[in-house]
């Protein structure tokens, strides 16, 4: 598929770029306040040359439209100031798919490509938000075919703002129900995976999405899996967040108050 001219597909960072962040699976909400605090101040006060948003940044996005609700235009004008000090780049995650051009005309931000191939510090990582390559999750890959056409697309996003937040609603009310329960994500597909690395022509892929934090090194191949973000447990054991860092000598994970 062709992409859009406003889609970055595959970037070679400057020289100028020292130090770059990879966060995702920040699902943000208003009913998840400390989340959305720690993100807005990390975003604030990252000393990263670079940020990369790698999918489901939002719980859902019903479309550009409703950025100027009260909640989503503060999370709008946190990915702006950033992106007015750093430059910012975003992928589409399974829950903020319907994020376009005007949004990324209103933050600064640009739209990267899924996957797309980043080259720094004489290397070069695969980035994506990494649910194309779950493809054990068969009503997931029917329902993610479906969602990303861009007919269906279309049709959604001309159903008025109140209809589509309805269905945002009902979404968020299943999810709710389900906050408390183990949940278990599919994972990765290692021969995609492969196949995907050896196209890009690099060993390391950077993803989101399974909620498997982690560094996994397999024969011949690296990747770094990103935390999802979750603060507003009331079990301290059980908040997480994370950036993984990554610089010329290497890949760290980090606390978002100290980056």
């Amino acid at each position: 598929m062709s992409l859009p001219a406003s889609f970055d597909a595959d970037l070679k960072l400057g020289d100028d770029i020292h130090v770059v962040d990879f966060i995702s699976d920040i699902h943000l909400s208003d009913s998840m306040p400390a989340t959305a605090d720690a993100w807005a101040a990390y975003m604030a006060r990252t000393s990263a040359d670079a940020v990369f948003l790698l999918g489901d940044i939002f719980e859902v996005w019903v479309g550009d439209d409703a950025r100027t609700r009260p909640f989503e235009a503060r999370c709008t004008q946190v990915i702006a100031d950033t992106a007015a000090r750093v430059p910012v780049w975003m992928q589409h995650g399974n829950r903020d798919f319907l994020i376009g051009a005007d949004f990324a005309a209103a933050t600064g931000a640009r739209l990267l490509a899924d996957p797309a191939a980043v080259t720094a510090f004489g290397r070069t990582v695969l980035l994506t938000h990494g649910d194309e390559l779950c493809v054990d999750d068969v009503p997931y890959q029917v329902f993610r075919q479906q969602v990303r056409d861009p007919a269906y697309q279309r049709q959604l996003l001309a159903q008025p703002l109140e209809a589509r937040l309805a269905l945002a609603a009902r979404m968020r009310a299943a999810s709710m129900a389900r906050h408390d329960e183990p949940v278990t994500y599919a994972d990765v597909d290692e021969t995609m995976a492969k196949a995907w690395l050896a196209k890009a022509g690099t060993d390391t892929m950077i993803h989101g999405h399974t909620h498997r934090p982690g560094t996994q090194v397999r024969e011949g191949w690296t990747r770094h899996v990103l935390t999802d973000w979750d603060l507003d447990r009331p079990q301290p054991e059980a908040r997480r967040a994370q950036v993984l860092r990554w610089t010329a000598a290497g890949f760290a994970r980090i606390a978002p108050e100290q980056a």
